[in-house]
């Protein structure tokens, strides 16, 4: 059966909460046709954009905006206006909103800007939503070490996007270079293992069952110690997201696994920012 076949005969899906965030809308290595596709098969009561929706340091650095990044834009109001429920939790790259958090209850239509919010689940469990980046020590206490270090690994995303163009050409599967430094240098190890420990540790003194975050650009569902951590992962790389089920159950759905219409196009990008 070719895609297009197969993907006529695909049903739209009903969830009770959907979870994405790290679109980064304003890059060039956003999937933004992939997170159209996934978002008109996909319905849910409640949507949560879990920050760095839109690249802010990007956008002030050079401006890059493609239709397929308004068309984002379009499916998410599109959705709001069909009573969806959508929370916009701020993240680093569109941190410049939180300032005016502070002393306004934000609101850009139907769609409530947040820095947090507390996700009650159909088992009646208490998630804490945030996008994470507070709790990167990174972030939180040298800023400007972040920001060297997006600008310095542009130049490998570079590199990384040629080098999969011309595994595509021989027919060779997509090498992700930000998930094998992840997994296989120790710091980056390090890294994650030190945010998942403080954001859960966090989670337990407040009394959360668990939390749902992004910023590390890591899907992942797991117990630590008895808090369970859940991060959506990213529409740059993974092109994940997080569903609930409407009996409570938490999933993640790997859009990049699934066959897609014949019409989708992307730049086989690498962009692993923070």
């Amino acid at each position: 059966m070719s895609k297009y076949a197969c993907k006529q005969s695909m049903e739209t899906k009903s969830y009770r909460s959907i979870f994405i965030s790290d679109i980064h809308l304003g890059t060039k290595h956003c999937k933004a046709d992939y997170l159209c596709e996934f978002l008109k098969y996909n319905d849910c009561e409640k949507l949560y954009l879990v920050g760095d929706i839109i690249d802010g340091w990007k956008l002030r650095k050079k401006f890059y905006w493609p239709q397929s990044h308004s068309n984002v834009i379009r499916r998410v109001l599109t959705k709001a206006k069909r009573h969806t429920r959508i929370y916009y939790v701020l993240g680093n790259h569109d941190e410049e909103l939180r300032k005016w958090i502070t002393h306004y209850k934000l609101k850009f239509g139907k769609i409530r800007i947040v820095n947090e919010v507390i996700h009650e689940s159909a088992d009646n469990r208490l998630y804490l939503v945030t996008h994470g980046d507070m709790f990167d020590g990174i972030t939180r206490l040298a800023p400007w070490i972040t920001w060297m270090g997006d600008n310095a690994y542009h130049f490998v995303l570079w590199i990384n996007t040629w080098y999969n163009r011309i595994r595509k050409w021989m027919g060779l599967k997509y090498w992700s270079m930000s998930k094998f430094l992840k997994h296989n240098v120790k710091k980056a190890v390090d890294f994650v293992f030190e945010f998942e420990k403080n954001i859960t540790n966090y989670c337990r003194k407040r009394g959360y069952d668990g939390v749902i975050c992004g910023h590390i650009h890591t899907p992942e569902i797991k117990d630590i110690d008895g808090v369970t951590y859940m991060n959506d992962g990213d529409w740059v790389e993974s092109c994940t997201a997080l569903v609930e089920h409407h009996d409570g159950r938490f999933e993640l759905i790997h859009w990049k696994d699934i066959d897609h219409d014949s019409d989708v196009q992307y730049d086989e990008g690498d962009e692993t920012i923070k």
